[in-house]
């Protein structure tokens, strides 16, 4: 007798990493992008959106065109790494206003939208989320209560991180989850969070879709439509 978790593997059967660094975009990683490629090939993954820092502690004092050729960079060098592989690699970031340590992730991202990103970091998250709009993209809250992080206005955000699997840090995934459902927020995702080659800390959440988006903006369309479950470890989210 087939069982619902086999049933929901057949229905949802790509997986795809949706929180992922690569070194040196993300100076606090320890994998390139060509290393990320096979962990993510070995582990059984179809997918990964690459979601790299962007926030000016990260670099020190570089122009806009480095901070945004550090992000093509790396993503360019992991789509290379993945040609002629069932890997599909996206474009994602994830990013810090100067106003304080909160991280959002934000899916369906181009050079151009990076390029505003980048010239609103010294602005805030509300000018942001006021004056630049993006239709076709998908604005996360990455892990809201860890250490240093606040939960933002839950009117600023599509969607919420509920679990972070990072290791190292204490995210507080029952407090997101309950932060999301308390604000009306249906848009939920998880993480990996990767960052360092140790047991542990590799492919430890998917999104599960029935197909694979095309591209970045694709990630934001099936996160808006709500359509796909979370796996953490072997267990299903719906």
């Amino acid at each position: 007798m087939e069982t619902l978790k086999n049933t929901l593997a057949k229905t949802y059967p790509y997986r795809l990493e949706l929180h992922a660094h690569t070194n040196p975009a993300s100076p606090c990683g320890d994998a390139p992008p060509e290393k990320l490629v096979q962990l993510y090939l070995d582990a059984g993954f179809d997918g990964v959106v690459i979601t790299n820092h962007f926030f000016h502690a990260a670099f020190g004092d570089i122009s806009r065109e480095a901070f945004v050729k550090a992000q093509l960079s790396d993503y360019e060098r992991a789509c290379k790494a993945a040609e002629g592989t069932r890997l599909k690699i996206y474009l994602g970031v994830e990013a810090r206003f100067d106003e304080n340590s909160n991280d959002y992730l934000l899916y369906g991202v181009d050079a151009e939208i990076l390029g505003k990103l980048y010239d609103y970091l010294d602005k805030g998250l509300a000018a942001f989320r006021a004056e630049v709009k993006l239709p076709d993209s998908a604005f996360i809250q990455a892990h809201p209560f860890r250490d240093g992080c606040v939960p933002a206005d839950g009117k600023l955000l599509d969607g919420v991180e509920v679990f972070n699997m990072h290791p190292h840090h204490n995210s507080r995934c029952i407090l997101a989850a309950l932060y999301a459902e308390e604000n009306g927020i249906s848009l939920t995702t998880a993480g990996t969070d990767f960052h360092h080659l140790k047991k542990g800390h590799i492919a430890t959440t998917a999104l599960r879709c029935r197909e694979l988006p095309k591209d970045s903006f694709g990630v934001a369309q099936l996160l808006k439509s709500g359509d796909y479950i979370l796996e953490i470890g072997d267990k299903f989210v719906l």
